[in-house]
């Protein structure tokens, strides 16, 4: 533990920011599994296209947030994207 004021509280900070930043990524990635389940199981139209929904949302404020970066955002939505639309042609064929 550092001995200086200021940076003990630098310490708590960032611990805390750490605590914040970790659940914020487990729920994107909640949110992404949920939407792939959906995409890759039989369920409804509307329910896949909702949870794809919540998932590029859940990713949008993740990367506006700067807990992960924009370029894997855009990574992240556009493999999500790629599967749906692999799984609709598949359905539709």
């Amino acid at each position: 533990m550092p001995n200086i004021k200021s940076v003990k509280k630098d310490v708590i900070k960032s611990r805390k920011n750490h605590l914040r930043n970790v659940a914020a990524k487990s729920a994107m990635k909640t949110f992404i599994k949920k939407a792939r389940t959906a995409i890759d199981g039989a369920t409804p139209a509307a329910e896949t296209t909702e949870a794809i929904r919540l998932a590029c949302k859940a990713i949008d404020k993740t990367a506006e947030r700067g807990i992960i970066h924009k370029n894997q955002a855009a990574r992240r939505k556009s493999r999500l994207m790629k599967r749906a639309n692999k799984a609709a042609q598949q359905a539709a064929s």
